[in-house]
């Protein structure tokens, strides 16, 4: 990252265009960024919203803690899960990941 800071002030004291290059620079880091890191986040976001809006009443799921169990039940917000043979826990549908995301 040193460097990419080193080259945007040499190209902005050696050129009499400097501004313009720089702001080329800001926009070209900026691109890559969003390619690299916000774009897969917003990818992962929705494939989770995906995930969380077609629970069903049999699928196998894990809580964020690690917990594995059956889906019982499915509400707007919650989810009951069967954890062990007739115990039932209701969870936010925010802490729940489909089983297979966990090795």
């Amino acid at each position: 990252m040193n460097n990419l800071f080193i080259l945007l002030q040499a190209s902005a004291t050696n050129g009499s265009t400097g501004g313009g290059n720089m702001l080329l620079w800001l926009v070209l880091i900026f691109a890559v960024m969003w390619l690299l890191m916000i774009r897969p986040q917003q990818k992962q976001a929705k494939k989770e919203r995906e995930f969380r809006e077609k629970l069903a009443k049999g699928d196998r799921i894990t809580f964020s803690g690690g917990i594995y169990g059956k889906v019982h039940d499915v509400a707007e917000h919650t989810v009951d899960v069967e954890i062990s043979n007739g115990v039932i826990v209701t969870v936010e549908k925010s802490m729940v990941q489909p089983a297979e995301q966990q090795k």
